[in-house]
């Protein structure tokens, strides 16, 4: 059944959150919180892997930093590997596809085709954490890339992301905020449970500033997720530039440490996937929608999200948050299991089990769930630093 829901009233209850007495110290507290979670997660992934010969090791661990700690030159030569798979000819036939073009749409594409089956359920993380393990494999194996996937740790510039060197629009960060276009309807966004209704905010026009204007970069999918679509449903060929439409309101009221550190006190799986994006929170959203909803535009739209560079940096976030939780108590959580196999379980499915093959489209044959959970096991080799 779907529900209509009007994304509205959001501002007045940021403003008294953001002026709640004792608030600042009350994040504060979460900030220091995470830290000290997020080293401790270290030390244990140092000490597992400190002891093993092969497979993932402390030689060839892959160390993923936050934007803000790379050097202006680490972050150009990130932005410089993504327009390397925007540009390298793809892999998705075009019978399946005919919009896709490129190793970026390829990407893109996995996520379109398998929205439907990786959302709200039991294979969101593993897929999500797989998807980034390769699309940084294809940045570094194919494109020459020296660094790793970068995140964004959204909590240190929650009440407003345009001051974070990710969002400031220079020639080393990841664009800005769309034009203003004044007059706009709301945009209803299609999810398979129900609608959203989203206002217009601050933007809406073609990314202003920095690497990923339009005389720079392309998007070749979609619209699917809201109307008009693209054409042929939203997989022709539909080049255009890059939109966004910043909310800050979504990132004061959702993105905040508490709110990572509410989900890091999650005890059980089932917790920490419905906390992420918590349905029955209003107004407000988890800490996933809010993450994709602060930008509008395309990234409103679930199918094609990946056209867009912050899903990438905001993914990986995600994936940082659930390390952190599967390492407080590693024996029980890295393999923990929760949810079905449909989005939303809509519609019905079987439950999944560690040895439920997650598809992935053009990007890889289907792998076992068990072998995508852990970050130093199966194909993955990464740390957060």
């Amino acid at each position: 059944m779907k529900v209509s829901t009007i994304i509205a009233g959001l501002l007045p209850l940021a403003s008294l959150i953001v002026a709640a007495p004792g608030c600042n110290d009350v994040e504060k507290v979460a900030s220091k919180k995470i830290d000290q979670l997020q080293k401790n997660y270290q030390k244990y992934i140092e000490a597992t892997i400190k002891k093993r010969q092969t497979g993932c090791t402390s030689k060839n661990i892959l160390r993923r930093k936050e934007w803000g700690k790379l050097s202006k030159k680490e972050r150009t030569d990130y932005i410089e590997a993504i327009y390397c798979l925007n540009r390298k000819p793809g892999l998705t036939p075009r019978s399946e596809i005919p919009g896709a073009r490129s190793r970026w749409d390829d990407f893109v594409g996995s996520h379109i085709q398998l929205t439907p089956v990786v959302h709200a359920n039991g294979f969101f993380l593993a897929y999500h954490r797989f998807l980034i393990w390769e699309f940084e494999r294809a940045l570094r194996e194919e494109c020459g890339y020296k660094g790793t996937q970068p995140y964004w740790d959204w909590t240190l510039e929650y009440e407003d992301q345009t001051k974070s060197t990710v969002w400031d629009g220079s020639p080393s960060s990841l664009g800005s905020n769309g034009v203003y276009v004044a007059n706009r309807s709301a945009i209803s966004v299609r999810l398979p449970t129900e609608t959203l209704v989203f206002p217009p905010a601050t933007g809406g026009g073609c990314v202003q500033s920095g690497p990923f204007t339009a005389d720079k970069f392309t998007i070749n999918l979609g619209p699917i997720g809201y109307e008009p679509k693209g054409p042929e449903g939203g997989l022709g060929f539909n080049p255009r530039c890059l939109t966004r439409d910043f909310n800050p309101e979504l990132s004061r009221t959702s993105l905040r440490p508490s709110n990572i550190t509410a989900l890091l006190d999650c005890p059980t799986y089932a917790c920490f996937n419905r906390d992420l994006d918590k349905p029955n929170r209003k107004p407000g959203f988890g800490v996933h929608g809010a993450g994709h909803f602060q930008f509008g535009t395309v990234q409103l739209d679930t199918f094609i999200s990946p056209s867009d560079p912050a899903f990438w940096v905001h993914h990986t976030q995600l994936d940082r948050i659930w390390t952190i939780w599967q390492n407080q108590d590693p024996a029980v959580r890295t393999y923990a299991l929760w949810g079905t196999q449909t989005t939303g379980n809509f519609p019905p499915s079987a439950n999944v089990t560690s040895d439920t093959p997650v598809p992935f489209g053009h990007i890889s044959p289907p792998i076992p769930l068990k072998n995508l959970q852990s970050s130093i096991d199966g194909p993955h080799c990464y740390i957060y630093e």
